[in-house]
Formats: structure tokens, sequence, C-alpha cells
């Protein structure tokens, strides 16, 4: 059909340091980062006079890129995602496969990372959670459980 993959998911943060620690610890690497500007982007992103920071990272199998963006002008608006439930409209969480979740729940934990609720296990497949992250970001993590078949 012409689909060839999805290239990266974008999240619009004010603070892209924490942000980055949390996405550096989940597993991510940092690609670089930078400030864009100028007609190009304004073209894009269908707004005036923008000014944002951006930085990728990616998976570490290489496949998945995360793009942090934040707005220096005009500043980010709507909600927060603080204030956003897990069913609100629109693109509201990203998930990640782990290796091994309690341990990945831990080390979130000490970066603010806070499990919505609980880690339950779906079936013999998946043991699953949401957390929320840096700025109140919604993800979630699935460890897919030994000789479970996808």
């Amino acid at each position: 059909m012409g689909l060839k993959r999805i290239d990266n998911v974008a999240l619009v943060v004010d603070d892209i340091k924490s942000a980055a620690a949390f996405f550096v610890e989940l597993g991510m690497v940092e690609l670089g980062g930078a400030t864009v500007s100028g007609k190009w982007v304004d073209e894009v992103v269908g707004l005036k006079d923008t000014t944002s920071d951006i930085l990728m990272l990616q998976t570490p199998d290489g496949h998945s890129r995360l793009e942090l963006t934040r707005f220096q002008n005009p500043p980010a608006v709507g909600p927060s995602p603080r204030d956003l439930a897990a069913n609100g409209r629109g693109w509201n969480r990203v998930m990640f496969t782990v290796d091994d979740i309690d341990d990945t729940v831990a080390r979130l934990e000490k970066l603010g990372g806070t499990v919505v609720d609980k880690v339950v296990q779906y079936e013999n497949a998946y043991r699953l959670c949401y957390m929320r992250g840096p700025e109140g970001i919604l993800i979630a993590l699935a460890q897919e459980l030994a000789g479970a078949s996808r």
C-alpha cells in the first residue's frame, strides 16, 4: 500500500531533560538534538514564528524512534498529560516491550515514574502496566512471558 513503518512518535514536553532521562533509563538511546526554526518548520507544523528544541531517541534494536519536542515559540498549548485519563481521545500513550517489568518499574520510579494502578498478567502472554512519567506522560510496559506466542 505504500506505508513502510512508523518512523517516530513525537511527544511535546516542557522539560526535555527530565523526559530524556526517563526514556534513557527505560533503555532508549539518545541520537541527538537540535533547535529548529524558520519557514520550513512553520509550513510543516502550521504555526507562525516557530522555534522548538527536539531530541531524538531510539530503541536499542534501531527500529523505533521517539522525538521529544519543546516549543520555545509559540509555547505548548492544551491540556497537560497529567489531566488526561487512559481513555482520553487521541494518541495518549506509547507501549514499550521490556525484558523485566519489575526491574524497569523500579528504575523508572527512581526518576519519579508511577504505576497508574497495578502490574497485571494478561493470560499466559504478558505482564503489563501503565506508568506516568515526567509531566504526566503515559506509557505502557509489556513483558512477554516465556513460551507466549504472538
